[in-house]
Protein backbone atom coordinates (compact mmCIF):
# COMPACT_ATOMS: atom_id res chain seq x y z
CA UNK A 1 0.00 0.00 0.00
CA UNK A 2 1.66 3.27 -1.00
CA UNK A 3 0.15 6.60 -0.22
CA UNK A 4 0.69 9.56 -2.14
CA UNK A 5 1.22 12.83 -0.76
CA UNK A 6 0.21 15.88 -3.08
CA UNK A 7 3.14 18.45 -2.90
CA UNK A 8 1.08 22.22 -3.03
CA UNK A 9 1.89 24.53 -5.53
CA UNK A 10 4.24 26.33 -3.39
CA UNK A 11 6.56 24.23 -2.40
CA UNK A 12 7.01 22.65 -6.25
CA UNK A 13 7.65 26.46 -7.29
CA UNK A 14 10.19 26.49 -4.19
CA UNK A 15 11.51 23.45 -5.59
CA UNK A 16 12.44 24.61 -9.12
CA UNK A 17 14.48 27.74 -8.02
CA UNK A 18 16.33 25.63 -5.93
CA UNK A 19 17.02 23.33 -8.70
CA UNK A 20 17.92 26.40 -11.02
CA UNK A 21 20.14 28.15 -8.17
CA UNK A 22 22.16 24.82 -8.47
CA UNK A 23 22.49 24.39 -11.90
CA UNK A 24 23.80 28.35 -11.83
CA UNK A 25 26.14 27.79 -9.06
CA UNK A 26 27.30 24.44 -10.43
CA UNK A 27 28.17 26.45 -13.91
CA UNK A 28 29.75 29.35 -11.85
CA UNK A 29 31.73 26.55 -9.96
CA UNK A 30 33.04 24.91 -13.51
CA UNK A 31 33.92 28.25 -14.87
CA UNK A 32 36.03 29.30 -12.27
CA UNK A 33 37.68 25.51 -12.55
CA UNK A 34 38.38 25.96 -16.16
CA UNK A 35 40.11 29.21 -15.20
CA UNK A 36 42.18 27.84 -12.60
CA UNK A 37 43.19 25.35 -14.84
CA UNK A 38 44.22 28.10 -17.42
CA UNK A 39 46.07 29.85 -14.77
CA UNK A 40 48.32 26.40 -13.64
CA UNK A 41 48.98 25.86 -16.99
CA UNK A 42 49.58 29.20 -18.64
CA UNK A 43 49.93 31.17 -15.91
CA UNK A 44 53.83 31.06 -15.40
CA UNK A 45 54.20 31.24 -18.96
CA UNK A 46 52.69 34.89 -18.93
CA UNK A 47 54.87 36.21 -16.42
CA UNK A 48 57.79 34.63 -17.86
CA UNK A 49 56.97 36.02 -21.03
CA UNK A 50 56.43 39.41 -19.32
CA UNK A 51 59.35 39.13 -17.46
CA UNK A 52 61.75 38.47 -20.96
CA UNK A 53 60.07 41.55 -22.97
CA UNK A 54 60.94 43.60 -19.33
CA UNK A 55 64.33 42.53 -19.64
CA UNK A 56 64.64 43.29 -23.63
CA UNK A 57 63.22 46.87 -23.07
CA UNK A 58 64.90 47.84 -20.14
CA UNK A 59 68.28 46.69 -21.72
CA UNK A 60 67.33 48.51 -25.25
CA UNK A 61 66.38 51.52 -22.87
CA UNK A 62 70.09 51.52 -20.87
CA UNK A 63 71.60 51.32 -24.66
CA UNK A 64 70.04 54.44 -25.44
CA UNK A 65 71.79 56.01 -22.95
CA UNK A 66 74.86 54.46 -22.56
CA UNK A 67 77.04 55.70 -19.64
CA UNK A 68 74.36 57.90 -18.29
CA UNK A 69 74.14 57.37 -14.85
CA UNK A 70 70.87 59.21 -13.80
CA UNK A 71 68.84 56.87 -16.55
CA UNK A 72 70.63 53.55 -15.20
CA UNK A 73 68.04 51.27 -14.58
CA UNK A 74 68.33 48.00 -12.26
CA UNK A 75 65.75 44.97 -13.03
CA UNK A 76 65.98 42.34 -10.74
CA UNK A 77 64.35 38.91 -9.82
CA UNK A 78 62.32 39.09 -6.83
CA UNK A 79 60.88 35.46 -6.36
CA UNK A 80 60.65 32.20 -7.69
CA UNK A 81 57.22 32.72 -8.98
CA UNK A 82 58.43 35.33 -11.97
CA UNK A 83 57.83 38.22 -9.92
CA UNK A 84 60.61 41.14 -10.41
CA UNK A 85 61.43 44.98 -9.38
CA UNK A 86 62.38 47.76 -11.93
CA UNK A 87 64.22 50.30 -10.77
CA UNK A 88 65.51 53.76 -11.35
CA UNK A 89 68.06 54.39 -8.44
CA UNK A 90 68.88 58.08 -9.79
CA UNK A 91 66.46 61.38 -9.32
CA UNK A 92 63.76 61.01 -9.61
CA UNK A 93 63.81 57.74 -8.31
CA UNK A 94 61.11 54.94 -8.67
CA UNK A 95 61.02 51.50 -8.23
CA UNK A 96 58.44 49.01 -9.76
CA UNK A 97 57.26 45.88 -7.95
CA UNK A 98 55.59 42.96 -9.92
CA UNK A 99 54.23 40.29 -7.68
CA UNK A 100 52.29 37.49 -9.58
CA UNK A 101 49.85 35.48 -6.96
CA UNK A 102 49.08 32.95 -8.99
CA UNK A 103 46.27 31.21 -6.48
CA UNK A 104 44.39 34.65 -7.14
CA UNK A 105 45.10 34.87 -10.61
CA UNK A 106 46.28 38.02 -9.78
CA UNK A 107 49.87 40.27 -10.42
CA UNK A 108 50.29 42.76 -7.80
CA UNK A 109 51.69 45.97 -8.88
CA UNK A 110 53.66 48.72 -7.03
CA UNK A 111 55.11 51.73 -8.26
CA UNK A 112 56.91 53.63 -5.48
CA UNK A 113 57.85 57.05 -6.75
CA UNK A 114 60.74 59.19 -4.32
CA UNK A 115 60.71 62.74 -4.80
CA UNK A 116 63.61 65.04 -4.61
CA UNK A 117 61.75 67.69 -2.83
CA UNK A 118 62.40 65.31 0.52
CA UNK A 119 58.71 64.90 0.40
CA UNK A 120 57.87 61.41 1.30
CA UNK A 121 57.39 58.82 -1.13
CA UNK A 122 54.45 58.60 -3.33
CA UNK A 123 53.08 55.08 -3.82
CA UNK A 124 50.48 53.47 -6.43
CA UNK A 125 49.19 50.24 -6.21
CA UNK A 126 47.30 48.31 -8.55
CA UNK A 127 45.96 44.63 -9.80
CA UNK A 128 46.46 42.95 -12.79
CA UNK A 129 44.07 39.88 -13.32
CA UNK A 130 44.39 37.28 -15.30
CA UNK A 131 40.99 36.91 -17.60
CA UNK A 132 40.02 33.84 -20.01
CA UNK A 133 39.00 34.82 -23.22
CA UNK A 134 37.06 33.04 -25.28
CA UNK A 135 37.16 29.81 -22.76
CA UNK A 136 40.79 29.03 -24.25
CA UNK A 137 43.84 31.81 -23.58
CA UNK A 138 44.40 33.79 -20.56
CA UNK A 139 45.37 37.72 -21.03
CA UNK A 140 45.87 40.04 -18.25
CA UNK A 141 43.44 43.02 -18.21
CA UNK A 142 44.30 46.06 -15.52
CA UNK A 143 41.70 45.77 -12.76
CA UNK A 144 41.57 49.29 -11.83
CA UNK A 145 40.49 50.66 -15.42
CA UNK A 146 39.76 47.38 -17.64
CA UNK A 147 42.06 47.52 -19.92
CA UNK A 148 43.48 44.45 -21.51
CA UNK A 149 46.90 43.91 -22.61
CA UNK A 150 46.76 41.39 -25.60
CA UNK A 151 50.66 40.93 -25.79
CA UNK A 152 53.62 41.43 -23.55
CA UNK A 153 55.20 44.70 -25.62
CA UNK A 154 52.07 46.21 -24.66
CA UNK A 155 52.04 45.72 -20.92
CA UNK A 156 55.80 46.04 -20.70
CA UNK A 157 54.97 49.60 -22.47
CA UNK A 158 52.31 50.29 -19.86
CA UNK A 159 54.39 49.33 -16.82
CA UNK A 160 57.64 51.00 -18.36
CA UNK A 161 56.72 54.37 -18.57
CA UNK A 162 56.83 55.32 -15.14
CA UNK A 163 60.21 53.86 -14.67
CA UNK A 164 61.87 54.75 -17.58
CA UNK A 165 60.59 58.75 -17.05
CA UNK A 166 60.38 59.27 -13.55
CA UNK A 167 57.00 60.50 -13.15
CA UNK A 168 53.82 58.37 -12.16
CA UNK A 169 50.87 57.86 -15.07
Amino acid sequence: MSTSVVVADWIQRIANDERERDAVRVKEEEAVARKAALVRLNGRRLMDELRATVTRDTEAFREEFAGDRRRDIVLEATEPGGGFTVRKPAPPAVALTVSPQPEAAIVACNYRFIPTNGLPPREHRFDLVLVEIEGEALQIKNHGTGQVFATADALSEFLLVPVFTGRPR
